[in-house]
């Protein structure tokens, strides 16, 4: 993961359900977005319900193209 998230910079990352859960994974979870506030300092943290909107998760986040130009 410190690989990738150092490979460039990133708008956003989005972190999963299975990171998340179940509870007894609470230390990854923590390690996870520590990684990310360490790694990728100016990226926003989303997450997603399930893999189908993960786009979406991301998207409540980032600036798309297009966005703002009524």
């Amino acid at each position: 993961m410190t690989a990738a998230l150092g490979v460039r910079s990133w708008e956003c990352v989005v972190i999963g359900g299975g990171v998340r859960k179940p509870e007894d994974q609470l230390e990854l979870f923590e390690q996870v977005i520590n990684l990310v506030r360490r790694h990728a300092p100016d990226a926003a943290i989303a997450f997603n319900s399930n893999p189908t909107d993960t786009f979406e998760a991301a998207a409540r986040w980032i600036e798309l193209p297009g966005d703002g130009l009524a």
